[in-house]
């Protein structure tokens, strides 16, 4: 719905705002951001927006039992975003009762890229004209 041009500045915007986010929490990180996923999420939070009720393919594993099974985007990524969310606080909490930093993943890239993405799809979107 966005086209070429205008999906390409909704996947590079998601991954700036994304960066800037994951900034904004850790200012003086050492860790160098390197990446898309930020990006990616950002196209998360739009498909969400776009197809809330898609038919997402989706392995369930409970111990032994192991099924694929389809689930609603809408689920599937509002549990993803709140694991995004309970990973960050947790390695906040981490860095702030260490006093130091955690390495691995940018959690709060991944939380701003997708509500910017959610943002941009807005922003970007064509308009229709009305005719009469």
């Amino acid at each position: 719905t966005l086209g070429h041009l205008r999906f390409t500045v909704f996947y590079f915007a998601s991954g700036v705002a994304a960066a800037l986010a994951q900034t904004a929490v850790a200012p003086q990180s050492q860790i160098p951001m390197i990446g898309a996923s930020g990006a990616v999420s950002g196209v998360l939070g739009a498909y969400l927006l776009l197809f809330p009720y898609a038919r997402v393919l989706t392995l369930l594993v409970f111990g032994f039992f192991v099924r694929l099974v389809y689930v609603p985007a809408i689920v599937v990524l509002g549990f993803w975003i709140v694991v995004q969310f309970l990973n960050s606080f947790i390695t906040l909490g981490a860095a702030v009762s260490g006093g130091g930093e955690t390495g691995g993943t940018a959690w709060f890239a991944h939380i701003g890229g997708f509500f910017a993405g959610i943002v941009l799809l807005f922003l970007l979107r064509p308009r229709r004209s009305r005719r009469l």
